[in-house]
């Protein structure tokens, strides 16, 4: 051995190398050792802790505060700015779907980062989830039911936002598709929120997804009024709003005589329109037919039935004479014999 290596530098130097290697105190421990002692009676550390673990502890959790606020901030502006040349390019629809991942993912990202620098147990956070993931899978079957409907919905499209549907026995115009829920705003401004579950297991009937709708009004007229009068009355109420008729291959109007009924004779009146004018076109045809009707003089009956019972009197008459006459007719054969 050298002289060189048993130097009191040396040895003073390989002394310091040991105590740097000794780990300061976790908070966590830290706060164990002060708990333990203040049960004890002690109360001398309490200054040192305050100032050598928890002032930095709290230091750290009021800037990782403070990175999570401006994360949020951060993915707030860029859910706005990639989900609006979505919206207005491509569908509002899949623009708030697109929208709405970004934030979280962008949330995730910073939360988990904030929670790695302070020393959160990530790992161990990750494999609880895991191992509770069965159970929870359980407990809210009917919300990953909903999950997966609505991520279909986005992926298939049966109606976007803005469409007027009537879907799970609700009828109102679309107002947003999230990832559990629908929210429907109903004619009378009434807004309802509807499961994704109740919507893609039933049937969807997309009101609004055609340009062009059908008009059909049905009439129902007296049997004596002669049919090329009535015919000729229908068509001039449809002529009346001709400006508003879509002309063109399986478009235009048309008179029907529909049927014979039990007390009218029944016809349909169509014509196609917008489909934002179905509901105002329906009522002004509806007017047009009954002042035509009126001016024609073509009565529209009411359901009626006839029901004829003099038969039914006189069988009911001959039945009870017959029964007064026939103890007489037995009295007579007795006394003869």
């Amino acid at each position: 051995m050298s002289e060189n290596s048993l130097s009191p530098t040396n040895l003073a130097s390989e002394m310091n190398l040991g105590a740097a290697e000794v780990p300061p105190p976790s908070f966590a421990d830290a706060t164990s050792d002060l708990v333990s002692q203040m049960t004890e009676g002690n109360f001398n550390g309490l200054t040192d802790y305050a100032t050598t673990h928890l002032a930095p502890a709290l230091l750290s959790a009021g800037l990782g505060l403070f990175v999570v606020f401006i994360g949020y901030l951060v993915a707030k502006y860029l859910m706005r700015v990639i989900s609006r040349p979505v919206c207005r390019r491509v569908d509002e629809t899949l623009g708030k779907f697109v929208g709405k991942m970004v934030f979280y993912s962008v949330m995730f990202a910073v939360v988990g980062a904030v929670l790695t620098k302070l020393g959160a147990p990530l790992g161990g956070l990750a494999a609880m989830l895991a191992a509770a993931g069965f159970a929870i899978g359980l407990a809210f079957q009917g919300t990953l039911s909903n999950f997966a409907s609505g991520v279909l919905m986005l992926v298939f499209r049966p109606f976007k936002v803005g469409d007027v549907v009537n879907a799970a026995g609700v009828t109102g115009k679309v107002d947003e598709i999230d990832l559990f829920t629908t929210t429907l705003d109903t004619p009378d401004n009434r807004r309802i929120i509807v499961p994704n579950s109740a919507i893609a297991g039933g049937t969807i009937e997309n009101i609004s997804h055609h340009q062009h709708r059908r008009v059909e009004v049905p009439v129902g007229v007296d049997y004596s009024a002669d049919l090329q009068t009535t015919r000729a009355a229908l068509q001039k109420a449809v002529d009346q709003l001709a400006a508003n008729v879509i002309q063109g291959e399986n478009r235009g109007s048309a008179v029907v005589l529909a049927g014979l009924g039990d007390s009218a004779v029944n016809w349909k009146v169509r014509m196609w329109v917008a489909g934002s004018n179905f509901w105002p076109m329906t009522e002004a045809l509806t007017g047009e037919i009954k002042m035509q009707l009126d001016a024609a003089e073509i009565g529209i009956p009411f359901p009626q039935m006839d029901v004829h019972v003099h038969q039914f009197a006189e069988a009911a008459a001959n039945a009870e004479k017959a029964g007064r006459t026939r103890p007489t007719r037995r009295g007579a054969d007795r006394m003869v014999g």
